[in-house]
């Protein structure tokens, strides 16, 4: 990296942090330097067009995103056909819709990614809409709390157990892993409020 190079990254950096989303996704107990690299990461992404050419090869974003629980495939769709599909890991509990709170299960049902996170705890991640309204309306029926934060993301950023664990093993607390390398690309082929359909 050039010595002008770090200073440029905290210009872009400083401007992501001022607009008021950017600002409150962050996690302010990351290092300056690695905090202003992610900042510069969802700027730049966020300003990418729908179509970009990189190394030779149209980076145009998914429409939609398909998750199988019972394959551990998530895919990126584009007209409504797969262009990419990467291993997954899941809940703890990974079979069955998620209906409360601590049931380490991952959702099923159709979805938005509603907001996307370059500073959070695992490499990159971007939500997930659960609960829906009809998740909502159920536990309120069963006097339950529906949980929440369910993400797509990457590795955690401190593990806690050998990366053997976090490629064979169904891990999360409900969330969709993926591997960082995955995480990155779905990260840059994806949009904020993109549908996303998870299937049993």
């Amino acid at each position: 990296m050039s010595g002008r190079a770090p200073a440029r990254v905290n210009q872009v950096a400083a401007a992501a942090h001022a607009t008021p989303y950017n600002r409150d996704m962050f996690n302010a107990s990351l290092p300056g330097r690695r905090r202003a690299l992610l900042a510069a990461c969802l700027l730049l992404t966020a300003l990418l067009p729908a179509g970009v050419a990189a190394m030779g090869e149209e980076l145009r974003a998914a429409d939609a995103v398909l998750v199988v629980k019972s394959e551990h495939r998530l895919y990126l769709l584009r007209d409504g056909q797969p262009f990419r599909s990467y291993r997954v890991a899941l809940g703890l509990n990974p079979n069955g819709h998620k209906e409360r709170e601590g049931d380490y299960r991952t959702p099923e049902g159709s979805y938005r990614l509603d907001a996307r996170n370059a500073a959070s705890e695992y490499f990159l991640s971007i939500h997930v809409s659960y609960p829906n309204p009809a998740d909502e309306a159920h536990a309120r029926r069963n006097r339950w709390k529906p949980g929440g934060s369910i993400m797509i993301h990457g590795q955690p950023n401190v593990p806690h157990k050998r990366p053997e664990y976090y490629q064979s093993a169904d891990w999360t607390d409900g969330c969709i892993a993926l591997s960082n390398d995955d995480m990155l690309e779905v990260w840059l082929l994806t949009r904020t409020n993109m549908p996303i359909e998870i299937r049993p």
